[in-house]
């Protein structure tokens, strides 16, 4: 069985959360703004990063406490300091607060970065697809893929308008800076209407052997990833960043991992939150974070993907399954780590230790 976790784990300091100071705010568009952070030298390799990764910020807002994941704009082999950008989001509370209230040398928490929407290594040629603040995980791989490789750069990116286009003059710079590898098609709602599969269809055919990258609103990535299909490009080439998973998604999954009627489920998941330890009925098909939510508790979480480890805890006693792990390392998972977003319990009951953050 693994050993319990204490205060001084690495574990805890590598994912826990880190204040960062803002080293200035930069508008990018009357709604989109980036946020420079400075790093501490020792923080610098906690906070070293792959181009397409985000960050999981912690804030508190009317006395509560919010987590949001956002995906860093700059590239480590182009940029000096980790710069995430933000885009106001109509009623979204930590969007709106951050472009509202944040100013230079204000204070973040935020965790490491984290995340599987990175360039690949090959030789293929790089094909994007994004939509409003899409580009911004797609900026951080398109300057790694322009400076660090030889890879042709074709970009489709849409928006409402010229005037909310997020880091159009950095998309032209790259551009001329790069002719014949860096392309740029924009596509605006106010000329042409939305983005439709014929749109999307035209732009592949350009490169069918190329590796796809899509961002952007839910229904954008599910015309796109549905039109690559039918086109029959190889599912291994298409790569998506989606922070959010669709209910109806999680639920089918759920159900997928316990169809087996020979598997056996715990009659209990025991959780240990700031220090308290509450015994639960397990209703199988839940994650440990469900249970721990249905039974009234608040345990940390962000992405509810497996990809920004914010939701970590300490498998104490007993075993799970996860259906999804982007954020820890096989270290880790050996060492008793979980993802309780992703956690279906199995056999004997569990009990679970969350991290005091």
């Amino acid at each position: 069985m693994p050993n319990p976790p204490d205060d001084h784990d690495p574990v805890l300091r590598v994912h826990g959360y880190h204040q960062l100071r803002i080293k200035r705010v930069v508008r990018e568009t009357d709604d989109a703004r980036s946020f420079v952070l400075d790093v501490p030298s020792e923080l610098a390799e906690t906070f070293r990063y792959r181009p397409g990764q985000f960050c999981t910020f912690r804030v508190r807002i009317g006395g509560d406490e919010q987590l949001r994941s956002y995906s860093m704009s700059s590239a480590p082999e182009t940029d000096s300091d980790l710069t995430v950008t933000v885009k106001r989001v109509a009623g979204g509370l930590v969007s709106n607060w951050m472009l509202d209230n944040l100013t230079d040398g204000d204070m973040l928490e935020l965790t490491r970065p984290a995340g599987v929407f990175c360039p690949q290594e090959t030789e293929r040629p790089v094909m994007a697809l994004c939509g409003g603040s899409g580009i911004t995980p797609v900026m951080s791989i398109t300057k790694h893929v322009l400076t660090t490789t030889q890879r042709p750069v074709t970009l489709l990116y849409a928006n409402r308008d010229r005037a909310s286009v997020i880091f159009d003059q950095a998309l032209t710079a790259l551009s001329e800076r790069h002719p014949g590898r860096m392309e740029l098609v924009s596509h605006f709602d106010s000329d042409a209407g939305f983005v439709v599969a014929e749109t999307v269809a035209d732009f592949a055919r350009r490169g069918p052997d190329a590796d796809f990258y899509i961002c952007g609103p839910g229904p954008f990535m599910d015309l796109v990833e549905s039109v690559l299909g039918d086109l029959g490009i190889d599912p291994s080439r298409i790569f998506i960043e989606r922070f959010l998973v669709a209910q109806q998604e999680k639920d089918a999954q759920a159900l997928a991992g316990s169809a087996d009627p020979t598997t056996q489920m715990p009659a209990h998941v025991t959780v240990i939150l700031a220090g308290k330890t509450t015994v639960l009925d397990y209703h199988a098909g839940d994650t440990v974070l469900e249970t721990a939510r249905r039974g009234g508790l608040r345990p940390p979480f962000s992405c509810e993907a497996g990809n920004c480890a914010t939701c970590m805890a300490f498998l104490k006693l007993g075993s799970v399954t996860m259906r999804a792990n982007n954020a820890l390392t096989d270290e880790e998972v050996e060492e008793g780590w979980i993802l309780t977003c992703q956690s279906l319990p199995t056999g004997q009951d569990a009990i679970v230790e969350y991290e005091a953050m």
